[in-house]
């Protein structure tokens, strides 16, 4: 029987090492189950070497001639025409504290990059982990291995959200390595106050590289589904206001719409592909645009 994920989705799941590998499994070998398989190092492929077995290695792959021959455990490995690294940049925030249903954003964003980065470790890419706000920086530079995959977890779990989004971030020159193919994955609320995050965007995207921004909203911040008078709080400045829903509804999602088609039209124009993923939404257009940026660097 078909397991549904999103079942698994409680910030119990999400914020544990074993929780988020099993939600990860879940999701992309649902995926693949119904995709021809890629080309990456695995079974069916002519192999150009061996190597020792790792904790985490899928046992299907073992050789058992070389088991016989040698008494130890070795995995046939293919070539691959492609060394790309997969970086994940998650906006450790404040305001990625918003919660709707028990889940935050920080939860969904540690879903999507922990699913994502068990695809990217599927397909035997190198696959890195930064954190970012004005407080910290998380990093974790791309590997490739088995156990690089459970520090991956590791550094997910162990995000902080402080503060704001850094109103001047340097950072763009660790963060990425110009010389090699990569694909960059920001995953952030969009919340900025002098387009902070935009610029940092910009100065992400090279020509060597593909630059995937998820934008990660809530449903009631989407739709304004408020009753009556409601106080918001701003996570970060603190700041309080009253709000009657009814008289502020319109102008809210006027106001809403108008932002979200400016950041869509100047990622366009970087040359960045754009992914609005509310907290309600199924991933698998996640993985289908992940899976095709990936192909364009191939």
């Amino acid at each position: 029987m078909k397991t549904d994920y999103r079942q698994l989705l409680k910030p119990e799941v999400l914020n544990s090492i074993k929780g988020l590998e099993l939600i990860a499994k879940v999701v992309v070998e649902g995926y693949l189950s119904g995709l021809n398989k890629s080309r990456k190092v695995g079974a069916g492929m002519e192999f150009s070497q061996y190597r020792s077995y790792e904790q985490g290695d899928d046992l299907r792959l073992l050789d058992w001639k070389m088991l016989a021959r040698s008494g130890r455990y070795y995995i046939k490995q293919a070539d691959i025409d492609t060394n790309i690294a997969v970086k994940f940049i998650l906006d450790a925030s404040n305001s990625m504290l918003h919660t709707e249903d028990g889940i935050n954003k920080m939860d969904y964003a540690r879903f999507i990059s922990a699913t994502l980065g068990y695809l990217s470790k599927h397909q035997g890419d190198a696959i890195g982990l930064f954190a970012l706000n004005d407080h910290d920086l998380y990093s974790l530079f791309p590997k490739v291995n088995a156990q690089h995959f459970n520090r991956f977890l590791h550094q997910l779990v162990d995000i902080k959200n402080s503060g704001t989004w850094p109103v001047k971030s340097e950072t763009t020159n660790v963060l990425h390595n110009k010389k090699h193919k990569e694909l960059i994955v920001f995953i952030t609320d969009m919340y900025q106050a002098n387009n902070e995050l935009t610029e940092f965007i910009t100065r992400l995207k090279t020509k060597r590289n593909e630059v995937l921004l998820i934008h990660l909203m809530g449903r009631q911040e989407l739709e304004m589904d408020y009753k009556g008078q409601v106080t918001f709080e701003d996570l970060e400045s603190k700041h309080r206001v009253k709000v009657d829903v009814k008289s502020a509804e319109k102008a809210y999602r006027s106001a809403l719409n108008e932002y979200m088609e400016t950041v869509k039209k100047e990622m366009l124009q970087l040359g960045v592909d754009y992914s609005l993923f509310s907290l309600q939404d199924p991933i698998g257009d996640t993985l289908n645009l992940f899976l095709k940026r990936r192909s364009m660097l191939l």
